[in-house]
């Protein structure tokens, strides 16, 4: 398995109908495929992914593309993300720090 989140992006008004209420983790993206939002899907998640991706895609009007991975340790898999995103990048995804949707520590990894 790939350390980063592989899978494709998918338009997300197409993707949302299509979303079910599994756990796991997701990224929301501009048309540039930028990322600007990591989130997960846990256990008192209304709806999983579905209402997760749903509801934050509401409030990050800019992001027009999902991709998703259907995953029941997603905790682990949410900051293992956000730290190959900070490894990549120097900081986490702009909307993880302006909704404030961030651990509080996070540790550091070297992807390769």
């Amino acid at each position: 398995m790939a350390i980063r989140l592989t899978k494709p992006w998918h338009d997300l008004n197409e993707a949302i109908p299509l979303l079910r209420g599994n756990l796991g983790v997701f990224e929301l993206a501009d048309k540039d495929g930028q990322v600007l939002y990591i989130g997960f899907a846990g256990g008192k998640s209304l709806y999983g992914l579905k209402g997760e991706v749903r509801d934050l895609s509401a409030r990050i009007t800019s992001a027009t593309q999902v991709r998703h991975e259907v995953n029941t340790a997603y905790q682990s898999r949410f900051r293992e993300l956000l730290m190959v995103h900070v490894a990549d990048y120097g900081k986490l995804p702009p909307y993880n720090i302006e909704l404030n949707h961030q651990p509080g520590r996070l540790g550091r990894i070297s992807p390769a």
